[in-house]
């Protein structure tokens, strides 16, 4: 099926179920649905997800990490905490029952800007999952440097995958950032900081800055962009205090 660029998004409800759950990490999983024909989005919106739970309905938000290149599905990806939602989640199997709620948000990214940095937290790695496969499918021109802070190498969802992408776009750049990193990593240690971003993105006051993670972290990139000396109007939030 040829990848359409008619990206007009219309709101849609919809009952499905779930056709495949792929493990990312230990902790973290993607939920598959069929993608409805009529159904377009933009890479870095989000989607309402109600499951069934002991007899009642449960609703939550999340990222969709799929890209609107990706024709035949739609995908949303999940770290499991011990939430109600969470476990129902968990014990879901390909079959089951799901209503969808989709597409919402404006944190997206399709090309606007010339260049930007995306700087992602932990499963705030979703909505630029699907921005960084729809600009390498798309070859959309723009240089994308990615900064992905986890905890530890068991942590990175998508690593093979952002690997891949980095290796089919030449505008698109991965910096992963381990706060806890084992004697064998050979990447970035610590935190994402403003001194990282000046020392690999030299031209970081031409770029527009995109933000996603949980509140804490949305927090210390707020502060770094400041201590960037960039404007507010130069940085793109999208919490997961209500996501994920």
């Amino acid at each position: 099926m040829p990848i359409s660029n008619d990206y007009s998004v219309i709101l849609m409800m919809f009952e499905t179920s779930v056709r495949e759950i792929i493990p990312r990490t230990s902790d973290v999983s993607s939920f598959r649905f069929p993608r409805p024909a009529e159904l377009t989005y933009k890479p870095g919106q989000y989607l309402f997800v109600t499951i069934k739970s002991g007899g009642k309905e449960l609703l939550h938000t999340f990222s969709l990490s799929s890209s609107p290149t990706e024709e035949d599905f739609i995908e949303f990806t999940k770290k499991f905490t011990a939430s109600e939602y969470s476990t129902a989640l968990k014990a879901m199997k390909a079959g089951d029952w799901a209503k969808i709620d989709a597409p919402h948000g404006s944190f997206t990214f399709m090309g606007e800007h010339k260049k930007i940095v995306l700087l992602a937290g932990g499963i705030g790695i979703t909505p630029f999952r699907s921005i960084c496969k729809y600009c390498t499918d798309m070859r959309v021109p723009a240089s994308i440097v990615l900064f992905y802070g986890c905890r530890s190498e068991n942590d990175i969802a998508f690593q093979t995958e952002l690997e891949d992408l980095q290796k089919q776009n030449p505008n698109f750049k991965v910096i992963v950032v381990l706060s806890e990193a084992g004697s064998g990593w050979k990447g970035k240690v610590g935190f994402i900081n403003a001194d990282l971003i000046k020392t690999e993105v030299p031209d970081y006051k031409e770029r527009v800055f995109f933000a996603c993670g949980p509140p804490g972290m949305i927090v210390a990139m707020e502060k770094v962009v400041g201590e960037l000396g960039l404007p507010k109007e130069q940085l793109k939030l999208e919490s997961f205090a209500g996501h994920q």
